[in-house]
């Protein structure tokens, strides 16, 4: 064990930001702990402190290195470039310790769970089903559903290690990266579909009853835009905040609707379903996958990212 307490204590001393040789290791404990869960009220459960001594411990260790470690924010704590360094030289030998110490703590990294979010409909499709052999060997997961926006916040704040965005994030906080691209299709039930006649689809569709999931009708306006280079002037006849739910209503005959085609292919595929239009270029939303900065650290974490990244190329 001292050879491991010598490693931690020997991390390199070059420039303004070194960290003393006589540093403590509840110190970098708590740093780490921080470090990887993101704020300091959810490192304090995690090391069995008190949120006030979390933050006096990570204070008197920036005190001792010179430098700001973590900027302050209303819902989390966002790590310096020093901090990305500091966790990249102390993050292994920690782990060590613990090990050898029989711990199964926050600083193991195997033991630390993945917090993903994403769409409801997209994690059941598609990522819950690549991610289940991980979880059969050990990976634990913290599923978060919810829209992209609000969930990017909370990546932020530091509730999530990933999110799998509908969007690319604004600025360069956050890293992320391609991950899928989605195509939407227009779909109705038979009986619907029997009553469009040849000729102008936007005009036979004012008929239509439109089923969305939002009030401002996002996926449907941008078909409109897109791929019949329209201007969608309808107003929803049914707004549920969920695919699967507008799925269902549109399988039993409340109208029409724009849904991704991962959702529905089985309706169409047995004919509960019907394609109301086939476009030369289908529209296609791509999706992200964003991470926040030094969840690496956790290694299940590189895991899970590897394999939806693998996964994501036959979706």
């Amino acid at each position: 064990m001292e050879t491991q307490a010598t490693q931690v204590t020997q991390v390199r001393e070059d420039g303004v930001g070194r960290i003393p040789s006589h540093a403590d290791l509840n110190l970098l404990r708590t740093f780490l702990a921080v470090y990887r869960s993101g704020s300091f009220t959810a490192a304090a459960p995690l090391l069995g402190l008190s949120q006030p001594t979390v933050t006096a411990q990570i204070r008197t260790l920036e005190q001792q290195t010179g430098r700001l470690l973590f900027t302050r924010l209303p819902r989390g704590a966002d790590p310096t470039p020093l901090a990305h360094e500091l966790a990249a030289q102390v993050a292994a030998p920690l782990d060590a310790l613990a090990a050898l110490e029989g711990g199964s703590g926050p600083l193991t990294g195997h033991t630390t769970p993945v917090h993903l979010a994403g769409s409801s409909e997209l994690l059941c499709v598609r990522v819950l089903p690549a991610l289940a052999p991980l979880v059969a060997g050990g990976v634990q997961l913290r599923v978060t559903q919810g829209l992209t926006d609000p969930l990017l916040e909370d990546l932020r704040a530091g509730r999530h290690d990933l999110v799998i965005a509908t969007r690319r994030p604004r600025g360069r906080a956050l890293l992320s990266a391609p991950l899928a691209d989605e195509e939407y299709v227009l779909v109705a039930s038979p009986a619907w579909a029997g009553r469009l006649t040849d000729g102008d689809l936007c005009a036979a569709l004012r008929e239509v009853p439109l089923v969305t999931y939002a009030e401002d009708l996002p996926i449907a306006r941008r078909y409109w835009r897109n791929v019949l280079g329209k201007q969608l002037t309808t107003h929803a006849a049914l707004t549920v905040p969920n695919l699967y739910a507008v799925l269902s209503a549109v399988n039993a005959g409340a109208g029409y609707s724009v849904l991704p085609r991962s959702l529905c292919q089985e309706h169409l595929d047995t004919g509960r379903l019907i394609l109301l239009h086939t476009p030369e270029e289908p529209p296609l939303n791509t999706l992200f996958l964003v991470q926040r900065p030094g969840a690496d650290t956790n290694p299940d974490v590189v895991r899970v990212r590897e394999t939806l990244q693998k996964a994501a190329r036959g979706w």
